[in-house]
């Protein structure tokens, strides 16, 4: 059996045990006041999003609870409060805000039909600049989607908060069925780190071809990565910074298999073409 076989079944298996596990919810329950915040966002995204899906037609006729969730984000006592925050609190805010934001972009327009023809008919990327133009408010600031995660995100200097965006595509890290908070953050971007390796969409590792493709957000963060990831051990001395950095970043979750496969350091990095596809569930088989 391939690696790429066995990465697809392993996926498959860790999404099984988590939609059958019963335990309950921990993401968003008690905790701090900025971490109750998020509890009504928690509900729906507990609500509408499978495996990074997202039930855009169900969401869009139960809109209210996510438009009054959005409207706390910029509310006067959520600015007041914010500069209290721990950094974890303040990173899980903006995260959440971010993904909050897509969602109503999305619904906002639902069902796209575009017509650009760089991108499917359906996309985020087909709404006139959902992520440079359309603002929001947040925490006493007014900001686009292209602000929270070029600027504000880069401050924390953790470049696994890029990975936790869900940015209503297909390509994109998956989104979470759950709200971040600060109180369990380093917990659940550690899921984000793990997880990666097992999704295509984030790194495929394929030794058939001997290259490692690895998604376009890290392109899109080289730097950050790089200061985070790049002087991790003397191994791969004849690469890049940015293919030390990935390599460093993905190789404590890879298969025994997949770290063989790096030790022989004969294979090729390289950026996957980002799917801009609808991340849509609504319409698919279940």
């Amino acid at each position: 059996m391939n690696t790429v076989l066995c990465r697809s079944l392993f996926a498959l298996f860790v999404l099984a045990i988590a939609v059958l596990s019963s335990e309950p919810r921990p993401s968003a329950q008690g905790g701090s006041s900025a971490d109750a915040l998020h509890r009504p966002f928690d509900e729906l995204l507990d609500l509408y999003v499978r495996d990074g899906l997202v039930y855009y037609l169900a969401l869009r006729g139960d809109r209210a609870k996510l438009d009054r969730y959005i409207a706390s984000l910029g509310g006067q006592a959520t600015a007041e409060a914010y500069p209290n925050w721990t950094k974890n609190e303040q990173a899980a805010f903006w995260v959440n805000a971010y993904n909050a934001f897509v969602l109503r972009t999305v619904i906002d327009q639902y069902p796209i039909r575009g017509r650009a023809k760089e991108y499917p008919s359906a996309s985020i990327r087909q709404i006139p600049g959902a992520f440079e133009r359309l603002t929001h408010r947040a925490a006493g600031r007014t900001v686009t989607l292209d602000t929270i995660d070029k600027m504000i995100l880069t401050e924390f200097k953790d470049p696994r908060l890029h990975l936790a965006l869900g940015r209503g595509a297909i390509g994109s890290p998956r989104l979470r069925s759950e709200a971040y908070t600060g109180s369990r953050l380093e917990a659940q971007l550690k899921s984000v780190e793990a997880e990666c390796p097992t999704r295509s969409e984030c790194i495929l590792v394929d030794p058939t071809t001997n290259r490692i493709a690895v998604t376009s957000v890290v392109g899109w963060h080289e730097g950050e990565f790089v200061a985070n990831y790049g002087n991790s051990g003397k191994r791969f001395t004849n690469r890049s910074p940015v293919e030390r950095a990935v390599l460093a970043f993905i190789e404590p979750n890879l298969f025994n298999t997949e770290r063989d496969f790096l030790d022989k350091d004969q294979f090729r990095v390289t950026y996957s073409d980002f799917n801009w596809e609808l991340n849509d569930l609504t319409g698919r088989s279940r």
